[in-house]
This record gives structure tokens, C-alpha cells and sequence, in this order.
């Protein structure tokens, strides 16, 4: 007999620690700090386990529906992103155009926003947060070329409405990684007590 393994709150604290990561070299870039090579193999070795672990969840999600693909697939493509951004990071080589593939991974979970409400895969208090985590993670990959913008005047502001849109992003994703170990410490507990 197998036994199965959710990966997912591990997961979820990598997305919350992986934005909250982008939040940073986003409010760096807004405030006129060019040097963010710091971030860079962080950015990498969390890459790495995006990419990694949600490329398990997209190609072998044992549960029946889609969330293999409402979870898996997106956090794949942030991983991959962060893998190529934090090596653009080390190189000194502008980062700017992977806010372009950010903009279309933006839709992309916007669009699961629309399909977790349509067709049920959320109930309840799940759905609060589900919602908030796929609503602010879709716009912030929606208004990610905001990075284009000269991050001075004006210009700053928008910045820092990328960083808001990330770090509620980020603490959504803790929230719900955190609660989601919680219960699955207290249904491991019923089925196999000590």
C-alpha cells in the first residue's frame, strides 16, 4: 500500500517566502537601490523547490480535480522564473522582461480565480482565502510590468503598489500554509494516534 504525501503547506510557505522575496526587490528597485545581487541564490533555491515540488503536484497529483493544475502549474512557472531571474540577478543582466511572462501567468491565475468560483472547487472560509490568495497573486503578475516605469516621482507609487500586491499575496499564501499544517497535524493524528 502507498502512502500519500500532501506537499502542500510546504508549498504554500515557499510561495508566501518566494514573494515576499519579489516584494523585496521590487521595493529595493523603488527605492533606487540597483544592487540586489543579496537575493539572488535565495531567489534561486526557492526557484528550485517551486519548480520542483510543483512539477510533482502538475504531472502526478494523485486527488481527483484540477488542482493540479490551479496550484501546480502556476507555481511551476514562478519557480522556473525565479531559477532564470536570480541567475539574471548574479550575471548583472536586467530582469525586466520576465515581468512580460508574469503578465500572461497573471491571467492565467485570474482566470483560476474565475474557475475555483464557477465550478465549486472552494467552499466556505476556504473560499475567502482562496480568493484573496488567487485575486492578488493574479493582479500582481498582471501589473508586474509596472517594473518598466521609471521608479522615480510619481513612478514610485506604483511600485509600491506592486510590493502591496505581493506582500498581501505572501502573507495569504503563509496564512493558508499555516492553517493547512495545522490540520493536517490534527487528521494525521486521527488516523494514526500515538
Amino acid at each position: 500500500m502507498g502512502l500519500f504525501i500532501d506537499p502542500l503547506t510546504i508549498m504554500l510557505f515557499s510561495l508566501g517566502i518566494s514573494v515576499l522575496m519579489l516584494a523585496i526587490y521590487v521595493y529595493r528597485t523603488a527605492s533606487g537601490k540597483k544592487n540586489a545581487s543579496a537575493l539572488a541564490i535565495p531567489i534561486i533555491g526557492f526557484g528550485f523547490f517551486n519548480a520542483a515540488s510543483s512539477f510533482l503536484v502538475s504531472f502526478t497529483w494523485p486527488l481527483p480535480g484540477s488542482f493540479n493544475m490551479l496550484f501546480g502549474d502556476p507555481l511551476l512557472m514562478l519557480g522556473i522564473l525565479m531559477v532564470i531571474g536570480g541567475y539574471m540577478l548574479l550575471k548583472n543582466i536586467d530582469i525586466k522582461i520576465l515581468s512580460v511572462i508574469g503578465f500572461f501567468l497573471g491571467i492565467y491565475i485570474l482566470v483560476g480565480s474565475i474557475g475555483i468560483v464557477s465550478y465549486g472547487l472552494e467552499t466556505g472560509i476556504d473560499l475567502l482565502s482562496a480568493m484573496g490568495l488567487y485575486i492578488f497573486a493574479g493582479l500582481a503578475g498582471v501589473f508586474s510590468p509596472i517594473i518598466y516605469m521609471n521608479p522615480k516621482g510619481s513612478g514610485r507609487y506604483a511600485f509600491y503598489f506592486l510590493v502591496f500586491l505581493l506582500v498581501m499575496t505572501a502573507l495569504i499564501a503563509l496564512f493558508i500554509g499555516y492553517n493547512g499544517f495545522y490540520e493536517h497535524l490534527q487528521a494525521f493524528g486521527k488516523y494514526f494516534p500515538a
